[in-house]
């Protein structure tokens, strides 16, 4: 059983940052694929990144948060999964989900299916 709480959501004026935290309580969390979700009123969840089990070496990236807007990053020991969030735009204003695949899926996936263990979401608004 995996349990996931999001952090670090809030009001941000366009051209600022935050960063997410996704904390995990489980035993095997080294060994699972994480990734961030986002979803905007009356749009469909949305891939954002994620970041493979182990060292977290191979990343992917969403096509609205590419061009390095956006991070993934994790650290295992403290079972935490981190989103530095750069350059915001009003559209991605969203509630940003952390998933989790079970543990050692073999590989990286972005579809919302692949997920098995979702946070409650923490809510980001950018102004204009």
């Amino acid at each position: 059983q995996v349990q996931l709480e999001e952090s670090g959501g809030g009001l941000v004026q366009a051209g600022g940052s935050l960063r997410l935290i996704c904390a995990a309580s489980t035993r095997t969390f080294g060994g699972h694929t994480f990734a961030w979700f986002r979803q905007a009123p009356g749009k469909d969840r949305e891939f954002v990144a994620a970041i493979i089990y182990g060292t977290g070496r191979t990343t992917a990236y969403g096509d609205t948060v590419k061009g390095r807007r956006f991070s993934i990053t994790r650290d295992n020991t403290k079972e935490e999964v981190y989103l530095q969030m750069d350059s915001l735009k009003p559209e991605d204003t969203a509630t940003y989900y952390c998933a989790a695949m079970m543990p050692f899926a073999p590989n990286l996936r972005i579809g919302v299916g692949a997920y098995r263990y979702w946070g409650q979401g923490t809510q980001v608004t950018v102004s204009s």
